[in-house]
């Protein structure tokens, strides 16, 4: 089946989309997320990586490229072969599907031209899709919009403009963000800190730039929460 950007999505799931790509890939997070109600989508060489988790994709997604052996999966599950070669095969799930909050694992790692693409991917798709980035050790949200959350005292916490932004105001970080302007190569919020563990980051008003919050990944649960209710 080929489908270009400009088609209606193909598949639109009510829970948490798990997308998971060829990077770097923690199984044991993966089967958590599955097991919590995830919807498992492989972005080509991806449905390998969840395979490898014992579990299996509901879609494969992309130009099938990089999926070993693809004709193992027919019958067995979806595929949506996509030919364009103007987006990588998680801009291409993610064109593909809609979803309330999609986790994107196996995007990082491995091959920092990948990660590179994936930022770009994000960026691109922030205003219409809350998208968590996860490594090994921490979890990216893409936002654009006024968020609070919760971790520990102390705790690390970086924002990262994914274009130029400025905030009007910040409560509860060590580094106030008021009337900060960041920018890719010009400023960044790396390594701030919540005080007392609960915080709030708000851009001015209007139309926003995205930019990633990035806490630890013992977060992540909760994180997909607040996506939920907000």
């Amino acid at each position: 089946m080929q489908v270009q950007p400009s088609q209606t999505p193909v598949a639109i799931f009510e829970d948490v989309l798990v997308i998971v790509g060829g990077g770097t890939v923690d199984g044991d997070l993966l089967r958590e997320l599955y097991a919590s109600g995830g919807r498992l989508v492989g972005a080509d060489g991806g449905a390998d990586q969840i395979v490898a988790a014992g579990l299996k994709p509901e879609i494969i997604i992309g130009d099938f490229d990089s999926l070993q052996d693809p004709l193992k999966w027919l019958g067995k599950t979806r595929l949506i072969q996509i030919s364009e070669q103007e987006t990588t095969d998680f801009e291409k799930a993610l064109y593909s599907t809609r979803a309330p909050v999609t986790v994107a694992l196996g995007m990082t790692g491995r091959r920092f031209d990948h990660t590179l693409a994936a930022l770009d991917t994000v960026a691109r798709h922030a205003q219409r899709r809350n998208i968590i980035l996860v490594d090994e050790h921490d979890v990216a949200v893409a936002l654009t919009e006024a968020f609070s959350f919760t971790v520990a005292p102390g705790e690390r916490v970086s924002v990262h403009p994914l274009a130029p932004i400025t905030f009007r105001r910040s409560d509860g970080l060590k580094y106030p963000l008021d009337a900060v302007r960041l920018a890719p190569g010009v400023r960044t919020g790396t390594s701030n800190e919540a005080i007392d563990g609960r915080f709030a980051i708000v851009p001015e008003e209007g139309i926003h730039a995205p930019y990633l919050l990035i806490v630890e990944r013992g977060h992540l649960l909760a994180l997909i929460e607040a996506l939920k209710a907000s």
